[in-house]
């Protein structure tokens, strides 16, 4: 309590007339770029206020934004659900932007995330009232449900926005549905899918509409709402001008890459089975993929235009948003300070160069049956139609591999499991005395087994490695 009554007295003697504006989240998908536009408008608009921005790490904001500025930005590092955290954060500031997000994980632990939000937006309020925090801008989720009828995630994003307006600070709350932006979840998602997959597996929820918008104009509603004494005490759907569903979204962004795809929906789908499905064919993780879907369960799209009359802004088109992602994306890969989350992101690590390699190894030791092998019974019918399934199940390997998806990864390591215990069979009879696959192989094929059990470890080994460690969170 004596910390607490100092930060106090610290924050009712502080006579500083410019705003200090604080935005948590900071190294955020939201967060990072809201903190670029607010140095931005500090520089070339002369904007009188300062900026704080609050990380769980200050090695995750980009130094390189906060060099050179005439208005230093202060960091702090610390969790909002550790009280004296939030009243360090707090102490002096006129605006807080809350920007955080805890629902992330695997669904069996949804319901403790749930309440970590439910703690953490409650010290943010206590804390803004110990402070006298004048206003809080909070970013949630667009939709009209019931709450017996929202997915929980969709329940916990709108039980914050319903804890912060309990705060004595003036609240404003944006409500948008999916945001569109490189790096993002949603644009990720839509992006992997259809560059990937020439034939996708959708369930119902691709059908829901909902009114995307992209992260800019999000950002000019937030930066904008500062200035704008109308957006004080009021929440405000924000979408963009277009109505889709996401199988609308996947046709449009398969016609800008020109890419023909095939889509086939199936009812019985669940979020859960869905988010898997993303998990292995993407490199966004289920835990990260389940939220997301889930919140395209529901209908999505603005009913209360009336922040457009506040906040003019010259919408981009859903077409417009992912041209400007896709420029975005080629950007980042230019740009030497991201070098190291793009390396995350595109480049192949030493596992997948095993992988790849292995996966041709087998492809050619397999041909070998062919013509290095002059045991007949392997071009009988059965045997045939093997080869035929384990060529096929390569190819698809080393496709979803190329791309660092994990069902690359997972088909590999059956594969690598399967022709490993193959090959042991094939070679049991020096054990035994008798064969099990066919007749007995001579001096070579023997060798060539052993080969292809040191391949086909390789193989194991690097998919194990590859399959665990595949992430990308955004």
């Amino acid at each position: 309590m004596e910390y607490q009554q100092e930060i106090l007295e610290k924050t009712n003697t502080d006579n500083n007339n410019e705003l200090t504006i604080l935005v948590t989240g900071a190294s955020g998908f939201i967060g990072s770029r809201l903190l670029d536009e607010l140095i931005y408008a500090q520089i070339n608009h002369n904007n009188h206020y300062s900026i704080r921005c609050m990380t769980r790490n200050k090695n995750s904001i980009a130094s390189h934004k906060l060099k050179n500025l005439q208005k230093p930005v202060e960091i702090i590092e610390g969790d909002l659900s550790n009280y004296d955290d939030c009243l360090r954060a707090l102490k002096g500031v006129d605006i807080a932007f809350y920007l955080v997000h805890s629902m992330e994980g695997s669904s069996r632990n949804w319901k403790k995330f749930s309440e970590k939000e439910k703690v953490t937006s409650e010290n943010f309020v206590k804390a803004s009232n110990e402070c006298n925090v004048k206003r809080i801008i909070y970013l949630g989720g667009l939709t009209y449900g019931k709450d017996d009828e929202l997915s929980q995630h969709m329940q916990s994003r709108k039980q914050v926005g319903d804890i912060l307006k309990k705060s004595k600070s003036q609240v404003t709350i944006f409500r948008a549905a999916v945001i569109l932006g490189s790096g993002g979840g949603s644009f990720e998602m839509l992006r992997y899918l259809v560059e990937r997959l020439p034939l996708m597996i959708c369930p119902k929820w691709v059908l829901t509409k909902c009114q995307p918008i992209f992260i800019g104009d999000v950002i000019t509603y937030l930066s904008k709402s500062i200035e704008k004494k109308e957006t004080e005490g009021r929440t405000f759907d924000i979408g963009g001008p277009d109505i889709l569903s996401y199988l609308d979204m996947m046709k449009i962004y398969a016609k800008i890459i020109n890419k023909s795809i095939k889509i086939l929906i199936i009812p019985f789908l669940t979020p859960r089975l869905s988010s898997y499905w993303v998990d292995l064919v993407t490199p966004i993780k289920a835990s990260l993929a389940r939220p997301l879907i889930d919140s395209l369960k529901h209908e999505a799209v603005v009913q209360d235009n009336s922040i457009i009359d506040i906040i003019p802004v010259e919408l981009k088109s859903f077409k417009e948003s992912l041209q400007y992602c896709i420029i975005e994306e080629k950007k980042s890969k230019k740009n030497p300070i991201k070098t190291k989350v793009i390396k995350e992101r595109t480049t192949m690590s030493i596992n997948y160069k095993i992988l790849l390699v292995s996966l041709l190894l087998l492809l050619v030791i397999g041909t070998t049956y062919y013509f290095l092998d002059d045991r007949t019974a392997f071009l009988e019918p059965f045997w045939l139609s093997i080869a035929v399934i384990w060529y096929l199940l390569i190819f698809v390997s080393i496709y979803f591999v190329r791309f660092g998806a994990r069902l690359g990864a997972l088909i590999a390591g059956i594969l690598g499991w399967g022709s490993m215990v193959f090959w042991l069979l094939d070679n049991l009879y020096i054990v035994i005395g008798y064969p099990l696959i066919a007749t007995i192989p001579d001096s070579d094929e023997i060798w060539r087994d052993i080969v292809g059990m040191i391949v086909a470890s390789f193989t194991i080994i690097s998919s194990h490695n590859i399959f665990n460690k595949i992430r990308l969170h955004t």
